[in-house]
């Protein structure tokens, strides 16, 4: 191959393997929040990876969410809390933002491991792409939610702040079944 041929293919390469990227980008508040959101689902998709198959339907103790369960349900709340902004959750997760019994059953699928990092991907894009598509200037219209009348800003960092809870929740479980994180070796 000719060198400027060569550096022509290159050049067109990295232009469309970044432009996605490119399109994603946000600056300020709703930038900042997805970058957060993004380094919790590096992490949580990591521990969902490293944990062994048989741990997925360990508990801390009876009536607490095993580590399968809590996977789902950080995927649960990833398709609902964008129902905020006005963001349906996909139908095919048979989740229901006016029926709290399909979250329940949505948490509780006998999944496997692969199927369940899967569903924690999905709904991290779900997530994402529902802040990205939020303009700046709806950040500060007033929102319900549980009863609580919000900015959708004020959601949307209560989001992160549901994240990292569960992330830290992650974490105990992994330590306590000898799976070190991958990022803290």
């Amino acid at each position: 191959m000719h060198p400027l041929t060569r550096t022509c293919f290159a050049v067109l390469s990295l232009a469309v393997t970044t432009a996605p990227l490119a399109a994603q980008q946000r600056t300020g508040i709703t930038g900042d929040i997805v970058q957060d959101i993004s380094e919790a689902e590096q992490k949580f998709v990591a521990l969902a990876e490293k944990m062994p198959t048989d741990k997925y339907a360990w508990r801390p103790a009876p009536g607490v969410r095993s580590v399968g369960e809590v996977f789902l349900h950080i995927a649960t709340d990833n398709y609902f809390l964008p129902t905020v902004a006005g963001v349906a959750m996909p139908a095919s997760t048979g989740l229901s933002a006016t029926d709290f019994k399909t979250f329940d059953t949505f948490e509780h699928r006998q999944l496997s491991r692969e199927q369940i990092i899967a569903e924690l991907k999905a709904s991290f894009a779900h997530l994402k792409q529902a802040m990205l598509d939020t303009p700046d200037a709806r950040l500060g219209e007033s929102v319900m939610l549980f009863g609580a009348k919000r900015t959708l800003q004020q959601w949307w960092i209560a989001t992160v702040t549901h994240l990292h809870e569960h992330l830290g929740q992650s974490i105990a479980y992994a330590r306590t079944n000898g799976v070190v994180p991958p990022w803290s070796k």
